[in-house]
């Protein structure tokens, strides 16, 4: 009897997520799910359709990958751009950051995106940076800021306007992402990194669900930022919010777009809401997409990557090819 009213249930919240999109309209989110459980059971279903994270790559981009950048002690980092081929004209190069608790994660986590803005006229990137087990933080930021300023500094070799630039992160990427956006001519630099001069500093930042406080009592009592940072609070508070993104938000930080579901279980919203009121305050041009009843990393769900891809590309039309 209990599983007849569970997929009764599930069948009512299934239908129920299936929203109607007026034509000519911005799209609204994509309904979601009332709990984890209901999620759960819709995805062991078979009831919730995945992106394919592992597309073919098509005949008409051309991928330079493992590309190294910055040699450290632990080992040696690479990058990998995506294009059009025989594009003509000089592009917006967008960097994407992957996530995986600073432990894990690979920069082929994101083709998906890779592949599909480079489709729209983009230069498209990915790159990798230290784990928290090789070396303890400022390690994988330093690392960032080597691959942008290596991108800007060799654009011209691949058709990248390196004067337009932004970045996406996903989870531990985009935590890094926001800090590396918001602390240009900070504490922060590119660390072992001779890029002749180049400057990381970028135009947009794209935020999916990335940590911004790691001094909340819920980050503090998490092993992933003892981990990432390499000891506990309270043996120093100072590094826990000088690794916090919003501790370090002014006004003249990039235009930022977040999205992040109320069913995260890894950052809670609050992490999002509270960049979400920072930046109000400091007057920082920012889009916030609070999707109710999605988990982390949602965007896996083709409903709510379709529609972060719809948002994203008029962000970047505006903030990169500066077209309103």
């Amino acid at each position: 009897m209990k599983n007849r009213i569970f997929f009764v249930s599930v069948m009512v919240l299934i239908v129920f997520s299936c929203g109607v999109e007026k034509a000519g309209e911005d799209p609204e989110p994509p309904r979601g799910y009332f709990n984890n459980t209901f999620l759960k059971g819709a995805l062991m279903l078979g009831w919730v359709e995945l992106v394919d994270t592992k597309p073919d790559i098509p005949e008409h981009i051309e991928v330079f990958g493992d590309i190294g950048f910055k040699e450290t002690e632990e080992r040696m980092l690479f990058l990998d751009i995506y294009r059009k081929k025989n594009i003509l004209d000089p592009a917006p190069l967008i960097i994407f950051i992957h996530g995986g608790s600073w432990t894990k994660g690979d920069k082929m986590d994101y083709l998906i995106y890779l592949l599909s803005y480079a489709e729209k006229g983009y230069i498209t990137a990915s790159l990798s940076y230290r784990f928290a087990q090789e070396a303890k933080f400022p390690a994988a930021l330093e690392d960032v800021l080597c691959g942008i300023e290596w991108l800007k500094a060799n654009g011209s070799e691949y058709g990248i306007d390196s004067s337009n630039v932004a970045l996406v992160g996903g989870s531990a990427g985009g935590h890094l992402a926001l800090l590396a956006g918001y602390t240009i001519g900070g504490p922060y630099g590119p660390g072992n990194c001779n890029n002749n001069g180049a400057s990381p500093q970028v135009n947009a930042i794209v935020n999916f669900y990335g940590p911004t406080d790691l001094t909340t009592e819920y980050s503090i009592s998490r092993d992933e930022p003892k981990y990432f940072l390499g000891l506990d609070y309270k043996n120093d508070p100072e590094k826990y919010l000088m690794a916090s993104p919003v501790h370090f938000v002014t006004p003249d930080d990039p235009p930022t777009m977040t999205f992040i579901g109320t069913l995260d279980e890894l950052v809670p919203v609050n992490q999002a809401d509270v960049l979400n009121e920072t930046l109000i305050a400091a007057d920082v041009p920012h889009n916030y997409h609070r999707l109710k009843g999605w988990p982390h990393t949602m965007d896996a769900a083709v409903p709510v990557n379709e529609y972060a891809q719809y948002y994203m590309d008029k962000f970047f039309t505006k903030h990169l090819r500066n077209v309103e």
